[in-house]
């Protein structure tokens, strides 16, 4: 289990993590039920050879699934294994009509199908397994960062995942990382709504990717990210709240005027970025 983190401000709890996240993922190693997970795949991964065989080994295949963010997806079992079966070089085979990211990625790293057909993998590698465990520990990580603050989660995830990004096209199919951009671009959500070459269009104006190679502008995003991302859940809580002192009110049959500021936080996000 990771350190608290409600009730901070995100940047606070990017700081915390950032001072403590070696010691944290370290005691997570130590948890029962993450030592028998772990102690479950390396000991039956290296007996596996089918991607039928994969999905029938509940404990491995669900050890798999976590380190590559797919929990949600751990019982569609029918589903992934047509996809590890998906013949990577047919762009209409089910790996490469799926447009979510972490399917190729579990794809290409079990490698039971390749461009010259079927294969047993080694999955006797240590090299491999440590690979594997270390990316579970990872994503769970993130993921028990992500339910408690979802602006860190995202934050998390794009450090995970820039750097394997080489094009606009990389970024939108990624969940987090297009919502990540939209955020600190100043961008509505709605224009996941138009054609992905409309998106990518949009996204070239706004700022170059090139800049990603310099860590400055990787902190100076994250800052933007944060800031926005806060001020908007901000908005929304005292929303929230007011609605909920009218309704309360109405309840009563007595109705209690009040009044609330917006001005300070209702400004448009696209200012921030400049």
């Amino acid at each position: 289990m990771v350190l608290s983190i409600s009730g901070l401000g995100s940047q606070l709890a990017l700081n915390l993590i950032d001072s403590t996240k070696d010691r944290q993922i370290e005691n997570m190693r130590n948890e029962a039920v993450h030592k028998r997970a772990e102690a479950d795949f390396r000991e039956r991964i290296g007996s596996i050879s089918s991607p039928e065989e994969f999905v029938k080994d509940y404990e491995v295949y669900s050890f798999v699934m976590r380190a590559f963010d797919l929990e949600d997806q751990i019982f569609g079992r029918g589903m992934m294994r047509k996809i590890l079966e998906s013949d990577p070089s047919d762009e209409t085979s089910l790996v490469n009509r799926l447009t979510d990211s972490r399917f190729g990625e579990i794809h290409g790293a079990l490698g039971f199908t390749t461009a010259s057909g079927p294969q047993t993998p080694n999955f006797d590698s240590a090299f491999w397994v440590q690979g594997i465990v270390d990316r579970y520990y990872e994503t769970v990580f993130v993921a028990e960062n992500d339910a408690q603050n979802e602006t860190v989660g995202t934050v998390l995830h794009f450090r995970e995942k820039v750097g394997d990004v080489d094009s606009w096209y990389d970024v939108l199919k990624d969940r987090d990382l297009t919502q990540f951009f939209q955020v600190a671009l100043g961008l509505p959500s709605e224009m996941s709504g138009l054609e992905v070459d409309m998106q990518k269009g949009i996204l070239e104006s706004k700022f170059d990717l090139a800049k990603l190679a310099d860590p400055a502008e990787l902190e100076r995003l994250e800052s933007r990210y944060v800031a926005i991302s806060d001020a908007l859940n901000a908005q929304t809580t005292v929303s929230s709240a007011a609605l909920s002192i009218l309704q309360n009110s109405s309840i009563s049959g007595q109705f209690v005027p009040i009044t609330i500021d917006f001005s300070a936080i209702n400004y448009a996000p696209s200012t921030l970025y400049r």
